[in-house]
């Protein structure tokens, strides 16, 4: 079966990790006396901010199993199977490896925060399950295609079942996993929905990307789709309620974020996908195959990883909208050329921490 690249996935990458340098800049930054709910332009900066971290979690589960699937048309996606193993844990662990405080420990305190689990170590995860997912159903397609469409649905449809779970009896290096309790960023659940839906359209893509008017079609359905998921999809939960009386309905309708959440990343990929021919090695494309380096760099100068001495350490909620503003954009560009000119590309990353096992092998 003939398949083809799919442009617009550096273009949404590109697109997610603008969205989360100025996110995290300004949310880092900004003083709060400015975080007005009723003013337009906060409006739009907090509703670009909610959707960055589903599009990176749906994009990452598409582009990695559509690969695998390309991979397995070719018959070799033994390799890739160890590939996506070998990046799952890679990502783990530069995500625990950022929040480590060479000083405190030069000092003999050991910070807690460390066990925090944020974006990288869930993305990692979730690769992982997919991948099991994959070798699990890979000799039908369409099996797997529904049964991570069906993961991702029960994924979010659940939410109310485990999102208080106490899990203070678990380790805690365990137990951030799947709580927020101790103050970690994202937890695996529901998160790995995200990856699970992004699977499912790697299948779509991937089954029929190669016919006539495909294109046309997936921004069609994309954006009914999305608009349905982002304005009826409460509604739709409350009539399965009524239906079936089964309370777990409900109690999704009335915490109702994360259909909607996805129904934007449905939408916004409607966009890229329609604008793709115009895509094709453009700056945000490559800007898109950069991301990992990206985002460590970025960490690195507000967070202050290794060092602690970040942006957030001279200047923490203490920016005005002007300064945060031309601060963002200066932030964007330099992160950008760091990763670009300094770090070629993330296999710089991945070739160090090569060595690295090597050295400790030998």
């Amino acid at each position: 079966m003939k398949t083809n690249r799919l442009f617009f996935i550096d273009a949404v990458r590109a697109f997610a990790i603008i969205m989360m340098l100025q996110g995290h800049f300004i949310n880092t930054l900004l003083n709060p006396i400015y975080r007005d709910d009723t003013n337009i332009a906060f409006q739009i900066w907090t509703y670009f901010r909610g959707i960055t971290a589903p599009t990176f979690f749906t994009i990452s589960g598409l582009v990695f199993l559509y690969l695998l699937l390309r991979a397995k048309n070719k018959g070799d996606d033994t390799i890739r199977i160890k590939k996506g193993l070998y990046r799952g844990l890679l990502l783990i662990g530069i995500g625990y490896a950022l929040r480590i405080d060479l000083f405190s420990l030069f000092y003999g305190h050991f910070n807690t925060s460390f066990f925090i689990i944020d974006v990288l170590q869930c993305i990692g995860l979730s690769l992982i399950l997919l991948i099991g997912c994959y070798v699990l159903l890979r000799k039908k397609v369409w099996l797997l295609s529904l049964f991570l469409f069906l993961l991702g649905f029960g994924c979010f449809l659940a939410e109310p079942l485990y999102r208080n779970l106490d899990l203070s009896h678990i380790p805690i290096i365990f137990a951030n996993y799947m709580s927020k309790a101790n103050g970690s960023i994202f937890t695996i659940l529901p998160w790995f929905g995200f990856t699970a839906f992004g699977g499912f359209l790697a299948t779509v893509f991937f089954s029929h990307a190669h016919r006539n008017r495909f294109r046309l079609v997936t921004v069609i359905c994309f954006v009914i789709f999305g608009s349905i998921l982002i304005e009826y999809s409460s509604y739709l939960l409350m009539r399965l309620h009524h239906f079936t009386n089964i309370e777990l309905f409900k109690a999704s309708a009335y915490y109702n974020y994360l259909f909607t959440r996805f129904g934007n990343v449905l939408l916004l990929f409607a966009v890229f996908y329609a604008a793709e021919p115009f895509l094709k090695g453009s700056l945000i494309g490559k800007i898109g195959q950069k991301t990992l380096s990206i985002y460590v760099i970025h960490f690195i100068i507000i967070y202050g990883s290794f060092t602690g001495l970040g942006l957030n350490h001279f200047y923490l909620k203490a920016l005005n909208p002007t300064q945060a503003i031309i601060g963002t954009l200066v932030f964007i560009i330099v992160v950008c050329c760091i990763s670009f000119y300094y770090v070629k590309t993330n296999a710089f990353i991945y070739n160090g921490v090569r060595k690295l096992i090597h050295k400790l092998k030998n």
